[in-house]
């Protein structure tokens, strides 16, 4: 198994450092850079594109975008459109958002768990390229089907905490997304159900050995998360690349 290194860019960040952090990957080689949608930040999907235009070998994820914020439609278009003009070097998983963002912009819902089981079978089938009707709970689309749907496999990933949601995205989703923080025993747990990859978000503290235990639990992708007091992602991202990488067991 190869586990891949990833950093994150987080939207507490000003937008403009964004670029000097891509550089700074290109440079190092790192493999992955991830960005949050964070409310009230930074958007995920425009940071994204931006990351794609500025680097022409770098794999950028968008991790996680709150669905209750987001009609499935207009998700489905902006992560197609990204796949298409960036194929291969996108990967976006979706997740509930924080409740209370929600609440404050009017769009926290009585079941978040039935809102995005349907939004996960809504936007995987409009990614795919299929013209969807459902009335559902929360998501309804009435012969909704994309003009430009991407023209590969177009994996969505899911994020969650607590045993039920980890069951709905270890089924619904084509991977799952783990918090910082996460037990290396529930990362073992969640690999033996999880079908697709499996990135766990790790805490930039942590040491080597902890790094190692979580590739031997089954991490397809370590995302090293920087301190809330943190001002240089490019600095972090130096590190990763240079000092972790040549060490991590099964790293590319």
């Amino acid at each position: 198994m190869t586990t891949t290194l990833g950093v994150v860019f987080r939207p507490q960040n000003p937008p403009e450092l964004l670029r000097d952090a891509v550089l700074a990957a290109d440079e190092t080689g790192l493999e992955e850079l991830w960005l949050w949608e964070d409310c009230f930040l930074e958007s995920g999907i425009a940071t994204a594109a931006a990351a794609l235009a500025w680097s022409s070998r770098l794999r950028v994820g968008v991790g996680l975008l709150p669905v209750p914020l987001r009609n499935v439609a207009l998700t489905a278009m902006e992560v197609a459109t990204l796949h298409r003009l960036f194929p291969g070097r996108v990967d976006v998983g979706v997740g509930h958002g924080v409740q209370a963002w929600m609440g404050q912009v009017g769009a926290r819902v009585e079941s978040p768990l039935t809102l995005l089981r349907e939004y996960l079978e809504a936007l995987r089938a409009l990614l795919r390229g299929e013209e969807v009707t459902t009335n559902g709970r929360y998501v309804n689309l009435d012969r909704v089907k994309l003009d430009w749907p991407p023209t590969g496999p177009t994996p969505i990933y899911a994020g969650a905490e607590g045993p039920r949601s980890l069951k709905l995205v270890a089924e619904a989703a084509d991977g799952v997304i783990l918090v910082a923080g996460t037990p290396v025993e529930e990362v073992r747990r969640m690999r033996a159900i999880t079908k697709g990859r499996l990135i766990v978000y790790v805490h930039a503290a942590h040491n080597l050995d902890d790094l190692k235990r979580y590739a031997e639990a089954g991490a397809d992708s370590l995302v090293l998360q920087p301190a809330e007091d943190d001002t240089d992602p490019a600095e972090l991202i130096h590190y990763v690349a240079r000092e972790l990488k040549p060490t991590l067991p099964h790293s590319h």
